[in-house]
């Protein structure tokens, strides 16, 4: 078990698996995947003309890095919510930038058509009703508003059955998050991220930790990756996670 100390004062996280955390070598690997997928996010929701003056939600922040994020590249108030009470209380400490506030992603606290984006990444996988929450997703959203969601490709992520990570319920190939989502958005845009790591361009480091037991050279290479070494691209089979950007 590893804690997530923080020498600001905020509230210690333990690294259990249902989330990454910064500051862990290695965790390193799979933090700077997703910091590369906020910064993607972040990227299209500055050239989208959202609603003015709407603030944007980041659904499941964990850890409150990736609220941050946004908070840094966006003029607007960014909103972290997520379930865990240790989790808003240590995202609240560290990064004041944002405001951060326990909630249910399925029946989050606001009136409907408020918001101008919701941004979801590595939080669908771990739901039981996928369905409602898209749906939540949608009814806060203001007209004009954008909805983008990140999940692993179950292609590349889990061999065939149930998933691999105990933190999962479901989790979904492109067609299948497409579908999903084309219910409640009338524009659904997938994107895939790709590992470009020299090390990594052949094996990425799921598959080598697919085993009880990574190999050496797995573990050796994850301390030294960072997010310009994920490049957010076309979606292919064999892209490592799903995007998706959504319009009202």
């Amino acid at each position: 078990m590893r804690v997530r100390l923080s020498p600001d004062g905020a509230h210690p996280l333990v690294l259990t698996g249902e989330r990454t955390l910064p500051g862990i070598p290695e965790e390193n690997y799979w933090f700077a995947r997703h910091v590369a997928a906020y910064e993607h996010a972040a990227g299209c929701l500055a050239e989208a003309c959202l609603p003015a003056g709407r603030p944007v939600v980041d659904s499941g922040c964990g850890e409150g890095y990736g609220t941050s994020i946004l908070s840094r590249a966006l003029a607007a108030d960014v909103l972290g919510l997520d379930l865990f009470a240790d989790a808003v209380s240590h995202a609240a400490g560290r990064y004041p930038d944002s405001i951060f506030v326990r909630s249910d992603a399925s029946a989050v606290p606001v009136r409907d058509a408020t918001m101008g984006a919701v941004v979801s990444l590595q939080v669908i996988e771990h739901l039981a009703d996928p369905a409602a929450y898209v749906a939540e997703c949608s009814r806060i959203l203001h007209p004009g508003g954008v909805f983008v969601v990140a999940t692993p490709n179950r292609l590349t992520f889990t061999p065939p059955g149930r998933p691999k990570n105990p933190f999962h319920v479901v989790e979904f190939t492109e067609s299948e998050l497409r579908g999903l989502l084309a219910r409640e958005f009338p524009s659904v845009t997938t994107r895939g991220v790709h590992d470009r790591h020299p090390g990594l361009a052949d094996t990425p480091v799921d598959a080598a930790f697919a085993g009880e037991v990574p190999p050496d050279w797995a573990r050796a290479l994850v301390p030294e990756v960072t997010p310009s070494d994920f490049e957010i691209r076309e979606c292919t089979p064999d892209c490592l996670d799903l995007i998706a950007i959504c319009r009202t």
